[in-house]
């Protein structure tokens, strides 16, 4: 009876470390949906605001949010591009890699450009933008060459396998055409003889010559294929049979 208990009660344990193991689980999927939701929900934010700074600001500051928008643009849609090819094509991880440095330099650079946006001296921000105009450019051209290299890669693979796709459906296509045609001379030789004209001077049908027993008979016999073998001759360096024994 105690041992029946105790196995209860490790059934009850394992069922609740099952419950709680899984709450846990749902409840952090669940909040890093949520704080996926509103990391998009800010970014998207945050672009629409630079985007409209862009349009209506005029001088630095305006120049400073075209720069963090097009930075931002190009590093998320390069990392989407490499997030999304890495699932079909594993050499793509060392470009993720890859990535990731540059991502930490573009992260560094629009933190800086945040804070240049507030800078009330404006003579000092315009002297600082050309170097941050190029930095922008060195950033964004760099993402933009990983992004493009992974598309011209996956377009190739595409490309080679609609081809060899292309090879195979034409050589099914071949070999469904290929049928036996009537005018085959074997099928043609092993068909009925046709029935003579009304008009024509034999009445019957006419049939293909058989060998008939008559017909192998009067056929001069076939020659050997090996000549029987003639008398041996002798040779004078030849011992003489000696002649059989009486006794």
């Amino acid at each position: 009876m105690e041992a029946v208990i105790a196995i209860f009660a490790l059934l009850f344990v394992l069922f609740v470390a099952v419950g709680v193991y899984a709450t846990v689980k749902v409840v952090g999927a669940a909040k890093r949906g949520v704080d996926r939701t509103i990391n998009q929900a800010r970014r998207t934010v945050e672009d629409h605001t630079l985007r409209a700074k862009s349009f209506t600001q005029f001088g630095p500051a305006g120049e400073i949010a075209q720069l963090r928008l097009k930075l931002r643009t190009s590093m998320r849609a390069t990392q989407e591009a490499l997030q999304a090819g890495v699932a079909e094509d594993e050499s793509l991880k060392e470009s993720l890699a890859l990535f990731a440095r540059l991502s930490g330099h573009g992260r560094e650079l629009d933190d800086e450009l945040k804070r240049l946006e507030s800078e009330p001296d404006r003579a000092t921000l315009a002297e600082r933008l050309p170097s941050l105009r190029e930095r922008t450019e060195r950033v964004t051209s760099s993402a933009d060459s990983l992004r493009w290299a992974a598309r011209d890669r996956a377009r190739r693979f595409a490309d080679d396998d609609l081809d060899t796709l292309h090879a195979q459906i034409d050589l099914e296509a071949g070999a469904l055409r290929h049928w036996t045609t009537a005018d085959d001379p074997a099928q043609a030789s092993s068909s009925w003889p046709q029935a003579p004209a009304a008009g024509s001077a034999t009445a019957g049908q006419t049939w293909p010559e058989t060998e008939t027993p008559s017909s192998r008979a009067a056929e001069p016999p076939a020659r050997p294929a090996i000549t029987p073998p003639g008398p041996r001759p002798t040779y004078p360096w030849q011992k003489k049979p000696r002649p059989e024994s009486t006794t």
